[in-house]
């Protein structure tokens, strides 16, 4: 839907879904601002640090592009279980998952399938595991009235301990090492460094992924509010009671809402383990997966909101590392702080910012 209704106004989805979040960032830059100052600091010039270093042409944009990739795929990843009234916060054990399938293929396979078709292997391998590791906790809510949230954390922490013992015990690349052997070079993505040399792209990590992030966002828009089960996940993620007398599976729908999320959160590993490292390695996720709940709800579990609340993280991320060259006097944990007053303005005070908005916006339209 591109609007919602407020006050008997019709309050635009621009002005909801992009106006407001907006003025929150805003908010959060604002009082970040106020912690530069006490130490001594100009918030413009690190400010003006923060954005060059995100978005410069050389290292910044293609880097906080790569960064956004991965945030993409667990931010619709959060979005469509939330979509269905859930919780993931499993993306990163359900990646983490997925590079452990992504990783044996590409050793198995990669000397011997062409380029094209080890990436479409690669895919797979990452939805299927990712499918299945987020099919688990769905089932557990479905058919046993596990709450995902509980299960989805414990979840993680005995796929953080098994791709621990595998990694070292088998995948190893030699004793003591805690990465894999590296792929065949020929079958990894290729940089967008070296497919669009007139960018001028340094040789970042930025590869084919943010392409398939891309097209993942499209078809997960279609998902939700073009296809029966989005239209199915939607009814029972806003009441379940009234999905039941409609005569839609609740248990079907929560499985299949949370085995998608898995899913999505797989193909992180697409980005990272497949197109950037090129190897399996211990905690190759950093904690995106988490990040990913930030990224919906400030994308406002859209799609679009969720591309661009990751290129924002992304660029936050990126512009991050640069300034602590810059700028040393400013911890190297400013950008941090910088996403959880967002997260602040976004989750905890949406209301607080949110509600004054909108009534002024339906009192002005209400005026005219």
């Amino acid at each position: 839907m591109s609007q919602i209704k407020h006050n008997n106004h019709a309050l635009p989805l621009w002005f909801t879904g992009f106006a407001i979040p907006l003025v929150q960032v805003l908010l959060a830059f604002g009082l970040a601002s106020l912690l530069v100052l006490s130490i001594g600091e100009s918030p413009i010039e690190v400010l003006g640090v923060l954005i060059q270093g995100a978005f410069n042409l050389d290292t910044g944009l293609p880097s906080t592009l790569f960064n956004a990739t991965s945030l993409i795929f667990t931010g619709l990843a959060v979005m469509v279980a939330f979509h269905a009234g859930l919780f993931n916060i499993g993306g990163e054990g359900q990646a983490y998952f997925a590079g452990l399938g992504v990783a044996l293929v590409c050793l198995a396979f990669g000397s011997t399938l062409p380029a094209p078709l080890m990436f479409l292997v690669a895919i797979v391998a990452a939805l299927l595991f990712g499918g299945v590791y987020g099919f688990i906790p769905g089932y557990l809510q479905a058919k046993r009235g596990a709450h995902v949230v509980v299960t989805t954390i414990m979840l993680n922490y005995i796929m953080f301990s098994l791709m621990n013992y595998v990694l070292r015990n088998y995948l190893a690349r030699d004793a003591g090492a805690t990465d894999s052997a590296s792929f065949v070079a020929d079958a990894v993505l290729p940089r967008i460094s070296a497919l669009l040399p007139f960018l001028n792209f340094s040789d970042t990590p930025l590869n084919l992924a943010f392409v398939l992030a891309l097209l993942t966002a499209a078809l997960v828009w279609w998902l939700i509010w073009r296809s029966r089960l989005g239209y199915e996940i939607r009814v029972v993620g806003q009441n379940p009671q009234a999905a039941v007398y409609a005569g839609i599976s609740v248990t079907k729908v929560v499985v299949l809402a949370m085995t998608i999320s898995g899913a999505l959160a797989g193909l992180m590993a697409v980005n990272v383990v497949y197109g950037s490292q090129a190897r399996l390695s211990l905690e190759f996720t950093g904690g995106v997966g988490f990040m990913g709940i930030a990224v919906a709800l400030m994308g406002r579990n859209h799609p679009v909101g969720v591309v661009l609340s990751a290129i924002l993280f992304g660029g936050l991320a990126q512009g991050g590392q640069e300034m602590q060259f810059e700028i040393p006097a400013v911890s190297p944990q400013f950008n941090i702080v910088i996403q959880g007053l967002i997260i602040f303005f976004v989750a905890a005070l949406d209301g607080l910012v949110r509600k004054p908005l909108e009534n002024w916006y339906s009192q002005k339209r209400g005026a005219l």
